[in-house]
């Protein structure tokens, strides 16, 4: 498996207006061409949080722990139906109450990611089925993450957004 370099995203200002278009190809390829993300973050009723496992074929930072989902926002499509098409497609939920959480603007060496975070709650953990599109994924105590911060497990995005949104106060 691999990500399709031709998918088209919508390249926004940073108050998320659509300003044109670029490839995947484009946009990972150090251009920093400004593109709309849906990270939500999904707990369960014990407080605890999901994290997904990223596949060593990803092209940005494979193998690492990251947020429950994440994904891009196609070209044309909302924020909210890009939330509940990454949910759907990488953990097999198909419904919930998304509670808008922050949008801002995340930069690394490789993009600069548009990112809409959302909270996600599920009264069951076996709601969750990752899909194919993961490496697997499991329910982290929160405690067990702030041990595990600066330790190369997560990505950067994952550690800054899990600290910048206070998720595991």
């Amino acid at each position: 498996m691999r990500d399709n370099s031709n998918e088209l995203f919508p390249i926004v200002s940073p108050d998320g207006m659509v300003i044109g278009s670029a490839t995947r190809g484009e946009c990972h390829s150090g251009s920093k061409l400004l593109h709309p993300v849906v990270h939500i973050h999904v707990f369960d009723s014990d407080g605890r949080l999901f994290l997904q496992k990223r596949p060593e074929w990803k092209d940005i930072q494979p193998g690492k722990w990251d947020t429950s989902v994440g994904g891009h926002v196609d070209y044309g499509e909302t924020i909210a139906d890009a939330a509940l098409r990454e949910t759907r497609e990488e953990l097999s939920i198909t419904n919930g109450d998304f509670k808008y959480l922050d949008r801002y603007v995340f930069e690394s060496d490789r993009e600069k990611e548009l990112i809409n975070a959302f909270r996600l709650m599920v009264e069951s953990p076996d709601a969750i089925k990752p899909s194919a599109e993961l490496d697997g994924g499991r329910f982290w105590e929160i405690e067990e993450i702030k041990s595990s911060l600066g330790k190369g497990i997560f990505t950067p995005n994952f550690e800054s957004e899990f600290i910048r949104l206070g998720l595991g106060e």
